[in-house]
């Protein structure tokens, strides 16, 4: 499956380029395309950005698709379907992502191939951007974009969603949901296991 990179978001609470960020030598983005990179079920990452941030994405070493939708992370998602097929989606401010948490994630949604599967909290808060997604979730998506109703767990709730129960997984696995929002986020980053 290919892995997918969202990014589209203008880092505003970060206060200056997040993705781009230079975090121990690298950019921020630079750990979630190598954790992306580990899983043994991904075998590539794209990039999926605005037209007016290509340019910052373009030395990184994987390809780039432009989402001209600009609505946000279903513009994304829209995106990557139309393009790419079946997609395992991560936000590129995820330097944790665990490999093996990702392999899990791509098997159940062979297994049963849902339209979305997913992870979900006890208390109903999905993961939506730590998801994989099937070309068939574009018709959801499609549906939803014509009412001019951009939120993503809409329309995974509508969809025919297979939900990873996060709860009944191996704890540790729960550092691949850490985003980076502001500068004080890189310090808890910084502390990481990196494997």
């Amino acid at each position: 499956m290919i892995g997918v990179i969202l990014a589209g978001g203008k880092s505003n609470r970060f206060g200056e380029e997040k993705l781009l960020y230079n975090v121990n030598g690298k950019a921020l983005i630079t750990y979630t395309i190598e954790r992306l990179l580990k899983s043994k079920a991904i075998e590539e990452v794209v990039i999926i950005t605005l037209e007016e941030r290509k340019d910052k994405f373009k030395d990184l070493g994987v390809r780039i698709l432009i989402d001209k939708l600009e609505i946000g992370p279903i513009g994304g998602v829209y995106t990557a379907l139309v393009k790419l097929g079946d997609v395992f989606i991560a936000a590129g401010d995820m330097p944790n992502i665990n490999p093996k948490f990702v392999n899990y994630i791509i098997k159940e949604f062979h297994k049963f191939r849902p339209m979305a599967c997913v992870p979900l909290w006890a208390n109903g808060y999905l993961e939506p951007l730590h998801a994989a997604y099937s070309e068939e979730f574009l018709l959801v998506l499609e549906n939803q974009i014509k009412k001019e109703e951009y939120m993503l767990g809409k329309a995974i709730k509508t969809a025919s969603t297979h939900y990873i129960q996060i709860d009944s997984l191996p704890f540790e696995w729960r550092e691949s949901f850490f985003n980076v929002n502001t500068k004080r986020d890189l310090k808890k980053f910084k502390g990481a296991s990196r494997e």
